[in-house]
């Protein structure tokens, strides 16, 4: 039995025996079909762009590519490999986002850097209207260590990938099912620098309560077993295309059809990646930049147990 078929999850598609091949990047390998409706649909491992939009702004800041493990009506999931080549924002002089005091985080001017993923793989959830994607993180060896729950708008497919926008304030979800919520203090300072006005801010706190009792009853994606999911062997790094903030070309555009700006709509957990910078600025020099592993930042408050369904 290969990995990919022994970790797969009941109900969930197995990847392909066609993989995308190496060296083709990752918007540029995307083998888009056509569903009947106009929508874009990808085979699993085919190379998409995960992107989100800095906030109120209609381009992206944050760009990671991706490997399709299945696209469904359910759900597209993705894998980020470990070593991915991606784009985050930064501050003006190249520091990261963490190192500038909260009051002034989302104030100060930013740019954007190339850098690669550190430390393990992830895997990326995401079900069609959903206002949350669901991430699995391992430890070396396989060891799971937990899923974050990234509130989110939903995301706005195109012909190269996804497109969306962070909401800052996140779940952190433990193996034994225990909870507990994530950048309270990000999100109460995105609405004072008037990142978010109080009617955004009700309803994605509206989302959260409702993922959490997805948790509590421990529906899906917690109950179907994609912690035991492994990447299929021989999948390639996606590489990052000089190109990672073009203008989305709409789902189900032909090639040379009209394209339009994204409309609305992460930062990652590991980034603070969201903004309200003025201008934007690609490229960056600064590059080099280490990605920090999302579950590795501070909790925000006490873990509650979920009841099992």
């Amino acid at each position: 039995m290969t990995a990919e078929s022994a970790g797969n999850p009941a109900g969930a598609a197995t990847p392909s025996t066609a993989a995308t091949p190496a060296g083709q990047g990752a918007a540029g390998a995307a083998r888009g079909r056509d569903g009947g409706d106009g929508a874009v649909g990808w085979r699993p491992g085919d190379q998409i762009l995960w992107r989100y939009r800095a906030n109120g702004r209609p381009y992206p800041h944050i760009c990671r590519p991706v490997t399709v493990v299945e696209d469904s009506p359910e759900r597209l999931a993705v894998w980020m490999a470990p070593g991915t080549e991606c784009v985050k924002p930064v501050l003006a002089d190249g520091r990261p986002l963490h190192r500038e005091p909260l009051a002034t985080r989302y104030t100060s001017p930013r740019t954007t850097a190339r850098a690669q993923w550190a430390g393990t793989g992830v895997l990326k959830l995401a079900r069609p209207g959903e206002p949350w994607s669901v991430w699995l993180f391992w430890q070396r060896g396989w060891q799971f260590k937990n899923w974050y729950v990234n509130l989110e708008e939903p995301h706005t497919r195109w012909a190269g990938g996804v497109d969306s926008e962070d909401h800052f304030l996140d779940i952190t979800v433990a193996p034994d099912g225990s909870w507990r919520w994530h950048d309270e203090d990000e999100f109460a300072q995105a609405q004072r620098d008037g990142l978010m006005d109080a009617g955004l801010a009700e309803r994605v706190h509206a989302a959260g309560r409702r993922a959490v009792e997805v948790i509590r009853e421990w529906g899906p994606p917690f109950c179907e077993g994609w912690e035991n999911w492994r990447p299929r062997e021989g999948w390639p790094v996606p590489a990052l295309p000089d190109d990672w903030d073009r203008t989305p070309v709409p789902a189900g555009t032909p090639a040379g059809g009209t394209s339009r700006s994204a409309e609305d709509g992460e930062e990652g957990p590991d980034e603070g990646a969201n903004s309200r910078d003025s201008s934007h600025s690609w490229p960056t020099g600064h590059t080099g930049e280490t990605v920090r592993d999302a579950p590795a930042r501070g909790s925000v408050s006490g873990p509650a147990s979920r009841s099992a369904s």
